[in-house]
C-alpha cells in the first residue's frame, strides 16, 4: 500500500456492521464522486488492521499492511484532510483476544496477549496491544473539537415521526448511585502550567521505595494538567452497601462504565464490582479461581466459562446470585447480564435507554423492572441523576416538541479523561505518587494505597481556545441559549473557567453565555427543549460523548443519526457518522437472518457535509452540488420511509442504499447549477426509476437464510462485497 494520501476524501475501514454498510455504500460513494472529479479512497483503522499494523516483523511480505491510523494521524493536521470517520471497535480485553485468536485462525503470526508478561518480548507486544486497546483511533484522528447535532432533515422527521418513549412515574425506584467520596472527582487536584514543561510520574512506597510510573511526559505551555485517584476500599465499601440497598428496594442491580474508552481505570472497576457482588464465592475459592485463571476484570461471562467444570464453585456462584439482587441484564433470553463482558454496558448507550424506557430495565425473568444504576465516580453521574429526577417530576419527554440540545466539545489533542490511558495507574503498593517536573517541583501528590486507581489528564492551551472561539461561532449564528458546562468547585473546571471568561469578555460576548455545574446544566437543558426551545451545549470530552448519545437517544430514539463535525485546527474536516457504536447484534442478525438494520443516515449526514466541505475549500462547485444532493437524497429517505427495519422480511441497509442512490440521482438530474453534471444523472435517475422492481427483488433474494462471511473480525472482502451488493441490475447502473 502507498505511505502516502492522495485521494480527495478518505472513507476509513472499520468494523463490525459500519463496515458491512460500506461493503454496499462506498461503490455507489465513489461511482457519483468520479463524476465531479472527486476522488474517495479507504484507509484502515479497523481492530484488524490496527493489530496487523503494529507487528509488521511477524507477518510475511503478502500480509502486511501500512499503519494507517498514523498516516491519517499525520494527515489530519494539514489544510487538505477530509476524512469520514465510521465508528471503530473501541477494543475491549475480551474483543482483542477474539480479534488476535481470529487473525491467527487465518495464518497471521501475531503474538498471543500476554496477561502477565515476564521476558522483555511479551512485554513489547503487551505494550504494542495496549496501544491497540480502548479509544486508541479517536485521540489521533481528533486534532479539532467536536460540532455535534441534529442534521436539520432529521429532527423535522423525528418531530413528524416521534418514537415512542417510556411513562415516568413519580413512585418510579430506578435512581442513580455514586460513591459520596474517595472518587476520582473528590481526589482531583489540578494546575495550568505558565510554561512548557516535563514531568515523571512516581511512587514512593511506605519502605522508602521509588517505583517510576512514568517517565518523560511532555506539556506545551499553557496546559491543565490534572491528577487523581480513586479508593479501592472506599469503591469497594461503596459496591457492598449499594448491593444490599439495592436488594432490600427490590429493584435491578445496574454498572454503567466505560471500559472500552476508558480501557485502564473502568475495566478494574467493573473487575471490583464483580468481586465484590460474588463476595462469598471468591472468600471460599478464590485461590482455586485464581488458579483457573479467573480475572474478574474479564468479567462473569469468562469467569464462568473458566470454572464451569468445578461443581462446588458453580453451585456457590448460584446460591450468591439467588441471594443477591437480580441484576439488568443485556439479553435476558441468553442469560447475558450487565456484569458478564465490561464491553457490553457502555454509559452513554446504557443510560440512555434506560431513560427513554421511563428508567425500565429487562431482569432475569424477562420483565422489565426499576433498576439502581450505579455509576461510582462523581464526575458525570449527576448528569444521570438530574435528568432521572426531572422525568420523575415532569414526565416523559414529547419528541414531537422538544427542542434541541447541540453540543460543541472540548476533545483536540488527547483533551481530557478519554487521553490520559497512557498515564493511569493500578497501585501496587501503599505510598505516595507525586508529578515532579524536570525542575524538581511536585506538581501534584496524592497519599494512595494498593489497589488505588490513579490517573492523569490534560487538556492543552490552543484546543482549549480553539473550542470557546468555536462556541461563540456557533452562538453567533443560531442565537441559541449557551451553557458552558463546567463546575467551579471541581479542579479541573475551575483551571478551564479561569481561561474561558478572558476569552468571552475580549470577544464582548460574556452575556451571551452560562457557565454551570453538570447537574444545573441538566436541568437547564430539558427545561429548553421541553418547552420546544434549543440550547447549545458547551462541555468537555467526556460529557461530549455522553450528551451526544443522551439528549438524541430522547430526542430521535437514537444517536447513529447524528450530524458529527470536527473542525481542524489546521484547516481540514473530519466528519464522523454519528455515535452508536459498530453494532455487534446487527452483525449477528445478518449471518443468521441474511437481515442488516444497520441504519447508514449517518454516513448520509457526514457524506454530504464532506462534499460540501471539500467544494468550499478547493473551489470544486460540482463537489458543492454532489453534497447539496444528499441532503435532498437523505430527506428523501426519511420522507418516504426507506430507513431500515429491525425484523428479518423487512427492508434493510441495501434497500436504504438503494434509495438513496435514487434520490440522489434524482436530486443531481434536477438541480439546474450544472449541466454537465444534470446530463450525466439523468440517464441513470431513469434507470434506477425503471428498474425499480427488479432491483428490489434481486436485493431480496438469499433474504431469511443464514450468511457467512468469512471472518468476523477481518471477513472475506469478495464474500461480504457478494453479499452487501446481490443486485447486478444495480450494479451495473452505478457502474
Amino acid at each position: 500500500m502507498t505511505d502516502q494520501i492522495t485521494q480527495d476524501i478518505i472513507y476509513t475501514k472499520v468494523d463490525e456492521a459500519p463496515e458491512l454498510a460500506s461493503a454496499s455504500l462506498l461503490p455507489i460513494i465513489r461511482s457519483y464522486a468520479a463524476a465531479a472529479g472527486v476522488s474517495v479512497g479507504t484507509r484502515d483503522i479497523s481492530l484488524a488492521g490496527r493489530i496487523l499494523a503494529a507487528f509488521p516483523e511477524q507477518l510475511s511480505d503478502d500480509q502486511r499492511i501500512s499503519d494507517d491510523l498514523a498516516l491519517l494521524g499525520e494527515w489530519v493536521k494539514t489544510p487538505e484532510a477530509n476524512v469520514i470517520k465510521l465508528p471503530n471497535i473501541s477494543a475491549s480485553g475480551p474483543q482483542l483476544a477474539s480479534a488476535i485468536r481470529e487473525l491467527q485462525a487465518k495464518g497471521y503470526a501475531v503474538p498471543d496477549y500476554p496477561d502477565a508478561p515476564t521476558t522483555d518480548a511479551e512485554k513489547e507486544a503487551r505494550a504494542r496491544y495496549d496501544a491497540i486497546k480502548g479509544s486508541a483511533v479517536n485521540p489521533v484522528l481528533r486534532e479539532g473539537n467536536s460540532d455535534r447535532r441534529a442534521a436539520k432533515p432529521v429532527k423535522a422527521f423525528a418531530q413528524a415521526n416521534p418514537h415512542r418513549m417510556g411513562d415516568w412515574t413519580p413512585d418510579s425506584k430506578t435512581r442513580v448511585a455514586a460513591m459520596p467520596s474517595g472518587d476520582f472527582r473528590g481526589n482531583e487536584a489540578s494546575k495550568t502550567l505558565a510554561g512548557a514543561a516535563t514531568a515523571k510520574i512516581v511512587l514512593t512506597g511506605a519502605d522508602g521505595t521509588e517505583h517510576v510510573l512514568k517517565e518523560a511526559v511532555s506539556y506545551p505551555a499553557g496546559t491543565v494538567v490534572d491528577a487523581t485517584f480513586m479508593s479501592a476500599a472506599a469503591l469497594d465499601a461503596f459496591l457492598a452497601e449499594e448491593i444490599e440497598r439495592t436488594r432490600a428496594e427490590g429493584t435491578l442491580f445496574s454498572l454503567h462504565l466505560k471500559a472500552t474508552m476508558m480501557k485502564v481505570s473502568d475495566p478494574i472497576i467493573f473487575g471490583h464490582t464483580v468481586r465484590i457482588y460474588l463476595a462469598p464465592v471468591f472468600e471460599q475459592f478464590g485461590d482455586e479461581m485464581k488458579a483457573l485463571g479467573v480475572n474478574p476484570n474479564s468479567g462473569l461471562g469468562d469467569l464462568l466459562a473458566r470454572v464451569k467444570g468445578n461443581a462446588q464453585i458453580m453451585t456457590a456462584i448460584k446460591q450468591c446470585l439467588d441471594a443477591r439482587p437480580p441484576l439488568y441484564m443485556v439479553d435476558s433470553d441468553k442469560g447475558i447480564t450487565n456484569l458478564h463482558v465490561p464491553s457490553d454496558v457502555i454509559v452513554d448507550a446504557s443510560m440512555p435507554a434506560l431513560i427513554r424506557a421511563g428508567g425500565k430495565g429487562w431482569g432475569p425473568d424477562g420483565k422489565e423492572h426499576d433498576a439502581v444504576c450505579v455509576i461510582p465516580d462523581r464526575s458525570y453521574a449527576p448528569v444521570y441523576d438530574e435528568t432521572i429526577r426531572f422525568f420523575k417530576e415532569n414526565g416523559k419527554l414529547d419528541p414531537a416538541t422538544a427542542g434541541t440540545v447541540q453540543n460543541l466539545g472540548l476533545m483536540a489533542q488527547k483533551a481530557e479523561e478519554y487521553g490520559s490511558h497512557p498515564t493511569t495507574f493500578e497501585i501496587p503498593v501503599d505510598g505516595v505518587v507525586r508529578m515532579v517536573l524536570e525542575d524538581g517541583t511536585v506538581l501534584h501528590e496524592h497519599s494512595v494505597q494498593a489497589g488505588d486507581i490513579w490517573r492523569s489528564a490534560s487538556a492543552r492551551k490552543a484546543p482549549i481556545e480553539d473550542w470557546v472561539n468555536l462556541a461563540i461561532e456557533r452562538q453567533a449564528l443560531t442565537g441559541y441559549r449557551s451553557i458552558f458546562w463546567l463546575d467551579e468547585t471541581r479542579a479541573h473546571d475551575a483551571e478551564l473557567i479561569a481561561m474561558v471568561k478572558p476569552i468571552l469578555e475580549a470577544k464582548g460576548v460574556a452575556d451571551k453565555f452560562e457557565i454551570m455545574a453538570p447537574r444545573e446544566a441538566t436541568r437547564a437543558s430539558l427545561e429548553t427543549i421541553t418547552k420546544g426551545e434549543n440550547t447549545i451545549a458547551v462541555t468537555g470530552n467526556v460529557l461530549r460523548d455522553y450528551l451526544t448519545d443522551l439528549f438524541p437517544i430522547l430526542e430521535l430514539a437514537t444517536s447513529a443519526k447524528m450530524l458529527s463535525i470536527v473542525k481542524l485546527m489546521q484547516g481540514g474536516g473530519l466528519f464522523e457518522t454519528g455515535a452508536g457504536g459498530s453494532a455487534p447484534k446487527h452483525v449477528q442478525q445478518l449471518q443468521s437472518e441474511n437481515h442488516l438494520r444497520w441504519d447508514s443516515l449517518g454516513e448520509f449526514c457526514a457524506l454530504g457535509e464532506s462534499f460540501k466541505f471539500l467544494g468550499q475549500s478547493t473551489g470544486n462547485a460540482k463537489a458543492r452540488i454532489l453534497g447539496d444532493a444528499v441532503e435532498a437524497a437523505t430527506q428523501g429517505v426519511l420522507d418516504h420511509g426507506r430507513s431500515p427495519g429491525r425484523k428479518a422480511g423487512e427492508p434493510d441497509n441495501r434497500d436504504s442504499h438503494y434509495w438513496f442512490a435514487r434520490y440522489w440521482a434524482e436530486a443531481l438530474a434536477a438541480q439546474g447549477e450544472d449541466a454537465e453534471l444534470a446530463a450525466h444523472f439523468a440517464p441513470i435517475a431513469k434507470a434506477l426509476a425503471e428498474k425499480e422492481a427488479a432491483i428490489l427483488e434481486e436485493l431480496h433474494a438469499g433474504r431469511g437464510k443464514p450468511v457467512e462471511m468469512g471472518g468476523y473480525f477481518l471477513a472475506d472482502a469478495a464474500t461480504t462485497a457478494a453479499i452487501m451488493r446481490p443486485s447486478a441490475t444495480l450494479n451495473a447502473i452505478i457502474g
